[in-house]
């Protein structure tokens, strides 16, 4: 009778006794059932809250910007635009003498849409000799269009198609839940890279594919105007000031609307961003192939500096009196009703008995961490220092509503911008001249997956 030979197990498999042997370890460690008994019935963030950090977070700060209540970007990936938006209203505020103000987040948001549906299709257009399994061409048709974008993409629509107050165009009930707005243009704008892929493969002359790529761009057109309503070309406003006098602008445009009501320098804003990996050195600049919204506008170019060069630049900019637009990973170390951020916020490691030390380069490197929410900055703890000051904590002004945080605003311990923190906008001016002169050579193009890339994708929404 032949025998029976035991079944040879695979290399690398969980055998039966290994299994068996976890499970006894974690069953005969005290301190593990403890746990276990206290994650199953209440939230981990809860068990993991460090104490020490939540009693020391007084929500002080020795220089304050605001005096204004947040906005509310609702159900949608616009952090980008509200940012950009809170970062000008604040000079235009104080321009009309109101206490609260807001532009038309729908007005940008309406044609940021247009313009990045036609930026894909150009960039279709562009790939149409590829392989539909090519890598590049399945980014593009993985995601035609999002709600995210960059400091560089918001300046390129507010410079081409200028501001409204926001009773010029208010919310509608996609602006502020754009997913099923979204699933529809994602499906005729993917629909239409077939049209012009097929087009291109047949030897269609570039003038016949950009009268069927405008045919393709008026479908757009008509499917934003249903949802978002349409842009007004001209409006009036009018307005009463703080001190009850009455103003009256008579009919503008919104190009003349934000010229004349823009306060700061657009033109002279860069994008600073903090990527400490290898292959990123620092000084130079980098652009994200594919990552743009208007045929015609500038790049989204940053330039990477060390992470204490950009706390002194953000300091000072809060200190000289100015909010600071920035970008960061959001949902890391964050406590939502506290309204704080702190790297050490969560005892993960007490909790289940791992480690997770990732740095910031190698979380980069790794899927861990990207770009996912932009904010603004609005205060900042200065402490005075031998050599010179630092930051001890940073306000910022969130856009999830007035519900979230305390009244709106969070507390960034200064930890947790060394770890999480990635960009900020600031003028050249704050730069010192050898970094203002590597602004001028061309960007490093990094590929369009690159984390770098992220918060023009499905930014972070409340």
């Amino acid at each position: 009778m032949p025998s029976r030979s035991r079944p040879s197990v695979p290399g690398g498999a969980l055998t039966p006794e290994r299994l068996a042997e976890l499970r006894d370890r974690f069953e005969s460690d005290p301190v593990r059932r403890m746990v276990q008994n206290a994650v199953c019935k209440t939230p981990v963030d809860d068990i993991a809250l460090n104490r020490q950090v939540v009693t020391n977070g007084d929500f002080s700060f020795s220089h304050t910007l605001d005096d204004w209540k947040v906005t509310h970007q609702k159900a949608t990936g616009r952090c980008w635009l509200f940012a950009g938006l809170n970062l000008l209203r604040v000079g235009a505020m104080k321009k009309m003498k109101l206490k609260e103000f807001e532009f038309s987040q729908n007005y940008l948001f309406f044609w940021d849409k247009l313009e990045r549906a036609n930026y894909f299709l150009e960039r279709i257009l562009d790939t149409a000799d590829r392989p539909l399994d090519d890598r590049h061409v399945a980014w593009l048709l993985s995601r035609p269009l999002d709600d995210g974008g960059q400091w560089n993409m918001f300046v390129n629509i507010v410079r081409k198609h200028g501001l409204v107050p926001q009773t010029a165009m208010p919310e509608s009930e996609s602006s502020s839940s754009s997913a099923k707005m979204n699933g529809i243009l994602l499906h005729r704008l993917r629909a239409g890279a077939r049209q012009l892929r097929e087009l291109a493969a047949s030897g269609a002359s570039l003038p016949k594919l950009r009268e069927a790529k405008d045919g393709i761009v008026e479908a757009v057109h008509r499917i934003l105007c249903t949802h978002l309503g349409t842009p007004p070309a001209t409006f009036i406003w009018q307005w009463t000031d703080t001190d009850r006098k009455f103003h009256r602008d008579g009919v503008m445009t919104p190009q003349s609307f934000a010229r004349k009501y823009i306060t700061v320098p657009l033109e002279d804003y860069v994008c600073l961003v903090h990527d400490p990996r290898p292959t990123s050195p620092a000084g130079k600049t980098f652009t994200v192939d594919f990552l743009g919204n208007v045929i015609g506008g500038g790049i989204v170019q940053y330039l990477n500096i060390d992470i204490d060069r950009m706390k002194q630049v953000a300091m000072r900019t809060i200190v000289d009196g100015e909010p600071v637009w920035m970008g960061c990973d959001v949902g890391k170390m964050m406590q939502r009703s506290l309204g704080l951020w702190d790297a050490r916020l969560f005892d993960y490691e007490g909790v289940y008995g791992a480690t997770f030390d990732l740095d910031k380069a190698g979380r980069l490197q790794y899927h861990q961490t990207q770009m996912t929410h932009a904010m603004l900055f609005t205060g900042v703890d200065v402490v005075r220092g031998k050599k010179r000051d630092g930051a001890r904590r940073w306000k910022v002004e969130n856009s999830w509503g007035p519900d979230s945080g305390r009244n709106g605003f969070y507390m960034m311990n200064d930890n947790w911008f060394d770890e999480y923190m990635f960009e900020i906008a600031a003028r050249k001016s704050a730069l010192p001249r050898r970094l203002q002169e590597a602004l001028k050579f061309k960007p490093i193009a990094l590929p369009p997956w690159d984390p770098m890339g992220a918060l023009a994708g499905e930014s972070m929404s409340i």
